[in-house]
């Protein structure tokens, strides 16, 4: 596949360099802006030079050791999508690529997106490169995700502002965006008019799925734009009865000095995986946000802070572990796939980049930090051509050249966030955005 070529490129001349502490000593030291850059923009290629050939959109993972479950080929991730198109308009703002190729390479997404697959509105959790066609991520599960839909609603509100303003193609554009975010029917997800909104939908298995989205979790946006839907609009009163469980969701929670405030019952006890505190805000700015429930910017730094501290204490004492290698969230594991968190259930010794990368504006020091070492004093193990691998465990000397675009997607984003606020001023320019905090009681950054 033509996305290789890069990878095959890169990866020759890595395995020219010697896997010894000599080899890390020769990694010349640059300032910390210009390895901030590499990073960004080494992991940009995933949703640029990675891309699915046919879309343009992201891949569902990218393998360099090109080992793949089985018939994985041209899966495109829906939501991994969304955050790729950040990720695209992060690199023309920083001029990885210029303008017009990011303008060429969104009339490509567009107009797969206008022909692909939709259910009531709203995009499967994959489709299928060649065709457009919904790929089943399960048995019963063929049909609209919601969830992954917002992800890439996200994303899309923040091209359509980008472009909204100047010339007619880039306006034509953004009228195109326009149309697939209006057709989403938030409405439609409520399942008979209940106060909750349902993940998933198909039209073979109905609502089978009898997935109730409750918070806290990474769906805060699926609410957002459930309330900011100019089209399919949903009441204040499914976000309170639904998500916040009429005020349950407001449960006070600890670790050491640190106290969280949301908490459903069932989750995991210190914040849950730190994707929790990065999905929903690559566009929606944290900063400033606040409502009846809690105080977003103060919450998901703490949620950070907690991530962190919980792997310098390191109470499972596992290798590798410290105040430079941190970071538990969803990744790849060493068995499979697990929601790594910080607490005794959910930590298996294994670190994923992308949560202290997604982090830099909640604890810029400590990702920092982390960054450094990584791609330092263990750069021939974890930084191939997308940037930082997904995951690994110096306590099983586990080591996988294995991305995933759910991960690549929010530590790009967020990066650019903590260096430009450009995502977060694109997104939250949006009036139906606006509209929707404002009908939810939120108070933000104006």
């Amino acid at each position: 596949m033509m996305k290789f070529i890069l990878v095959t490129c890169i990866v020759l001349s890595v395995a020219c360099k010697s896997h010894t502490q000599q080899q890390h000593a020769n990694i010349p030291h640059i300032s910390d802006s210009a390895l901030f850059d590499t990073v960004e923009r080494r992991t940009f290629e995933y949703f640029w030079s990675g891309a699915e050939p046919n879309s343009g959109m992201a891949p569902e993972r990218i393998h360099i050791d090109n080992n793949y479950p089985e018939n994985d080929q041209s899966t495109i991730a829906v939501g991994g999508s969304g955050f790729g198109l950040m990720a695209i308009l992060a690199g023309i703002n920083q001029h990885y690529i210029t303008r017009q190729q990011g303008l060429q390479r969104f009339e490509k997404i567009v107009s797969f997106l206008e022909k692909a697959d939709r259910f009531h509105g709203a995009y499967p959790h994959w489709l299928n490169d060649n065709d457009g066609h919904v790929k089943p991520f399960g048995y019963d599960d063929n049909g609209g995700d919601l969830v992954e839909t917002s992800y890439l609603m996200q994303g899309l509100l923040c091209v359509r502002q980008y472009f909204s303003n100047d010339n007619d193609e880039e306006k034509k554009l953004a009228a195109r965006i326009d149309s697939i975010w209006r057709a989403v029917e938030y409405d439609w997800y409520r399942r008979s008019n209940q106060n909750v909104l349902y993940w998933h939908w198909s039209p073979n298995y109905a609502w089978k799925k009898n997935f109730a989205v409750h918070g806290y979790n990474e769906c805060l946006i699926l609410y957002i734009l459930g309330a900011a839907s100019p089209t399919h609009s949903v009441p204040a009163e499914v976000y309170d009865q639904g998500w916040a469980q009429n005020g349950a969701i407001n449960k006070i929670s600890f670790y050491k000095n640190d106290t969280l405030h949301l908490l459903m019952q069932g989750n995991p006890p210190h914040g849950g995986p730190l994707f929790w505190a990065h999905y929903s805000y690559l566009g929606l700015d944290p900063r400033g946000l606040k409502d009846k429930y809690a105080d977003y910017w103060k919450e998901m730094n703490t949620m950070a802070h907690i991530n962190y501290q919980w792997c310098v204490d390191n109470p499972k004492h596992y290798k590798g572990y410290s105040d430079s290698s941190w970071g538990l969230t969803a990744s790849y594991s060493v068995r499979g796939y697990a929601a790594h968190a910080p607490d005794e259930k959910n930590d298996l010794g294994v670190i994923s980049p992308t949560a202290a990368l997604s982090s830099f504006p909640y604890t810029p020091q400590q990702s920092m930090a982390a960054m450094k070492h990584w791609y330092y004093d263990t750069n021939d193990k974890l930084f191939g051509p997308y940037g930082f691998y997904d995951a690994f465990s110096e306590e099983d000397d586990w080591y996988p050249n294995h991305y995933l675009a759910i991960d690549q997607g929010p530590a790009i984003v967020m990066m650019e966030n903590y260096r430009s606020g450009f995502l977060w001023k694109l997104f939250m320019s949006c009036d139906d955005v606006k509209n929707g905090l404002m009908k939810l009681g939120f108070s933000f950054r104006q």
